[in-house]
């Protein structure tokens, strides 16, 4: 009924479990608070002394079960230290999962000791200054701002469709390598309708590993959000998003280590091997 936190983050595989857990609890906060699947869809836990809903699988939602069947699948590119980002984008037409409304982007480090679950603050501590009680407070606030931003963005349509995209450090990963559930992307790139806007959710360390969420959403969305929530929009780095109206690639070109999975330009070159999942 809890997701506990280990009393120490000894071990690689300590914070691998560790890493995976928030990330279930992030995907399943983040469906569950834009309204993407029903209630009987999720099961409740607490983490620390916050209630969470998690997805789970359930056989009158059959969606809910194919993004636990996906979920399965990033935790093996992450295990093997492929796996550099994930891309769960929300569309509105069946016909079109390429022109997304929103998206959450999962952005993965590894230290030389393990790897990192990376959400997207500034200030760097360096890997040997981690302490649990770094990772734990980290975690909860990560939790915690995603239910308040969740909660103050306006409703998705009604109808909507998911994608799942994921990147990898291609220097590591076997050119044919595919996870579960997931083959090869033939398009890597997404362009959002309306003007898109971009929020640094925020980032846990743990002494392997590192985890950054950010999201990206239709910027009409954002109206009634009050703007303490927003002020963290402002340091975010814009992503690459190909607008509708396009616009010279030049001029939007930045450091590779960013979201180049919008900016199908710069994934094309660099990032052969992209998976996908709809």
């Amino acid at each position: 009924s809890a997701v506990v936190f280990p009393k120490k983050i000894a071990t690689e595989q300590q914070s691998l479990m560790l890493v995976k857990r928030l990330l279930a609890v992030a995907v399943s906060c983040i469906t569950y608070l834009r309204g993407i699947f029903p209630e009987s869809a999720y099961g409740t836990r607490y983490m620390d002394d916050v209630c969470v809903k998690i997805l789970r699988e359930d056989k009158n939602c059959p969606g809910s079960t194919q993004l636990v069947k996906w979920m399965l699948g990033c935790y093996d590119a992450l295990q093997k230290k492929y796996l550099r980002q994930i891309v769960l984008a929300v569309y509105t037409q069946q016909e079109d999962p390429q022109t997304v409304t929103e998206c959450y982007h999962f952005k993965f480090k590894y230290t030389h000791s393990g790897p990192l679950l990376d959400f997207g603050s500034e200030d760097k501590k360096s890997e040997s200054t981690i302490t649990c009680a770094d990772t734990k407070k980290a975690s909860i606030l990560l939790i915690r701002k995603i239910y308040v931003l969740m909660q103050n963005l306006s409703p998705l349509p009604s109808d909507v469709c998911l994608t799942m995209k994921l990147l990898y450090y291609d220097e590591v990963t076997p050119p044919d390598y595919q996870p579960p559930g997931f083959k090869e992307a033939k398009y890597g790139g997404m362009m959002f309708n309306d003007e898109p806007m971009y929020l640094n959710v925020g980032e846990v360390p743990t002494p392997f590993h590192m985890l950054k969420l950010k999201i990206t959403t239709e910027k009409q969305r954002m109206e009634n959000v009050d703007k303490s929530i927003l002020k963290q929009a402002e340091t975010a780095e814009p992503l690459q998003v190909c607008g509708v109206s396009g616009g010279d690639p030049e001029e939007e070109s930045q450091d590779m280590d960013e979201d180049p999975v919008l900016d199908n330009e710069v994934e094309d070159k660099n990032h052969v091997n992209i998976s996908e999942a709809q």
